[in-house]
């Protein structure tokens, strides 16, 4: 059984709560990095780090994260070192998330999509895989800059 981490702020919990029922129907185990509590209320960045982190770490293949729009957890994700998320609000951009950039994090905004194209999005970045070739030197690149960076 494949391990999805999965996590998202206040806007988007409804959201990742289909998601994850979603993923479990799916025969996926999925762990949870936000926090559901009325009282307290998650961040996107606490909770868009915590869950880069435990990918860059191994912990998992893949995250998905959610905030309102997508963006503003792909942007703390992408702080990570070792981590490509990609913003996805339509299936060909999932696709093309893993298959071309070889992204283990895939974001989303409850606030821009609907549940059902959530879950179709959703598989359609589940069942991509990278498919190197030509997109291999790319990756590699964002490696290299990203070392650039933070040799600096």
């Amino acid at each position: 059984m494949k391990t999805i981490a999965i996590g998202a702020d206040d806007a988007a919990i409804d959201l990742k709560n289909l998601i994850k029922r979603h993923l479990e129907e799916k025969q996926y185990e999925v762990l949870d990095y936000s926090n559901d509590a009325q009282n307290d209320r998650p961040m996107y960045p606490d909770v868009a780090f915590s869950l880069a982190n435990a990918i860059k770490d191994g912990k998992h293949d893949r995250g998905i994260l959610l905030c309102g729009t997508g963006i503003g957890v792909a942007i703390v994700a992408n702080k990570v070192p070792g981590v490509r998320a990609a913003q996805c609000h339509d299936t060909f951009s999932a696709e093309r998330a893993r298959k071309s950039n070889n992204a283990q994090v895939m974001t989303m905004g409850a606030r821009v999509i609907g549940p059902e194209l959530a879950k179709n999005i959703v598989n359609a970045w589940l069942a991509s895989e990278f498919e190197g070739g030509g997109s291999t030197a790319k990756v590699d690149k964002i490696g290299f800059y990203e070392q650039a960076c933070s040799a600096k």
